[in-house]
């Protein structure tokens, strides 16, 4: 597996994209797991008895531990929800590495047990992802508005120009003003009762048949990897190649995002944006799982996709509002408003990503 900083000569070759089954959460991915504090392995120890099946054993224990814990702190004296929230966090965590990791190497394990638990991993940390981020979309949303809408004029008024500009500003604000206080009412109604329902939809998975079946499945990968026959030996390849190709896929996806100077209000290359999310992500899990730790360098680009996916949602969002029937002309303007920062906010994680992307020419300038 090329490390991040080794130069990239060739132009990667494509192969099918993975299913969408890790990137089923809406949150992002950016708290280090156990496995970030592991040694790297030597390259004769890459095999899935030495490295694969610990791995498992250990993200299956994190996430028992996190279910453990959510139990404990989801308790009605847990007024704040603080302790819970953290363990559903971590519970997902880990839920999406166990995925991610099984989808990559199903090679190496067995195929029917991999396929089936990572769909249930998958539909549970999607369950428990929507609360979390209706909630910070909100947030996102209820702030831009006080942003945008806020006292702020240019600070030089002593010559003409600046004056006219401070009036044309102050008169922009003034109209979005008006809309503003009842666009960010409309959106905490939406928002907050989206949060409720997601909120009640994974209490009643929680306690659901099908989870208890997950969790016994996780349980017992914490102490039994279902290895494919054949795989049990000192081979390097087992894993080595199943990383590669996770790798060129990520590559490929990078090098056919847009260009720079493409349209910026054009929603529909937002796709391929997240399709690289997600094989950024799979490709961080098969990192940690043979090298045995993080990719540091991918921390900063994996940061600026999951703020395109937040800003991306965010647009949506305020988009939708404003076609609720019978809103005001000012209430459907600052909505606008607030559309057209949202992409503005996405393209700028575009940017960060392009800026602090490590492989050396998988972006170019067109």
């Amino acid at each position: 597996m090329r490390r991040p900083d080794q130069q990239t000569t060739t132009r990667p070759t494509t192969d099918p994209a993975p299913g969408t089954g890790t990137g089923a959460d809406a949150t992002a991915d950016t708290a280090p797991g156990k496995c970030e504090e592991q040694d790297h392995h030597p390259a004769g120890d890459l095999t899935t008895e030495a490295v694969l099946a610990p791995y498992l054993r250990g993200q299956a224990a994190d996430f028992l531990r996190s279910l453990r814990l959510h139990h404990e702190h989801s308790a009605p004296a847990d007024a704040g929800g603080h302790d819970a929230a953290a363990a559903t966090r971590a519970l997902r965590r880990a839920a999406r590495r166990i995925s991610g990791s099984l989808h990559t190497f199903r090679a190496a394990l067995d195929p029917h047990w991999a396929d089936q638990l990572r769909a249930e991993l998958a539909w549970l940390s999607g369950v428990l992802a929507r609360e979390h981020a209706y909630a910070n979309r909100l947030t996102r949303l209820v702030e831009a508005l006080h942003q945008l809408s806020g006292p702020a004029l240019p600070a030089a008024r002593g010559a003409r120009a600046a004056g006219e500009s401070a009036a044309s500003d102050a008169q922009g604000r003034a109209a979005l003003g008006v809309g503003a206080a009842r666009a960010g009412a409309l959106l905490e109604r939406r928002l907050t009762l989206a949060r409720t329902r997601s909120h009640s939809a994974a209490l009643q998975a929680l306690g659901s048949s099908r989870f208890h079946a997950v969790a016994d499945a996780v349980a017992l990968l914490a102490s039994d990897v279902p290895l494919a026959p054949g795989t049990t030996g000192r081979t390097a390849e087992a894993l080595l190649e199943p990383a590669e190709r996770a790798e060129q896929r990520l590559l490929a996806a990078v090098a056919a995002l847009p260009p720079a100077d493409s349209e910026p209000y054009n929603e529909a290359q937002d796709a391929a944006w997240h399709q690289a999310r997600l094989l950024l992500r799979l490709h961080r899990y098969a990192h940690e799982v043979v090298l045995g730790a993080a990719a540091p360098a991918l921390s900063s680009c994996g940061h600026a996709l999951d703020l395109h996916r937040d800003a991306v949602e965010a647009a949506a969002a305020a988009a939708a509002a404003a076609r609720t029937p019978r809103i005001a002309p000012a209430t459907a303007y600052a909505l606008g408003v607030l559309h057209a920062d949202q992409r503005h906010e996405v393209e700028a994680a575009r940017a960060v990503f392009r800026e602090t992307w490590p492989y050396a020419t998988a972006l170019t300038a067109p």
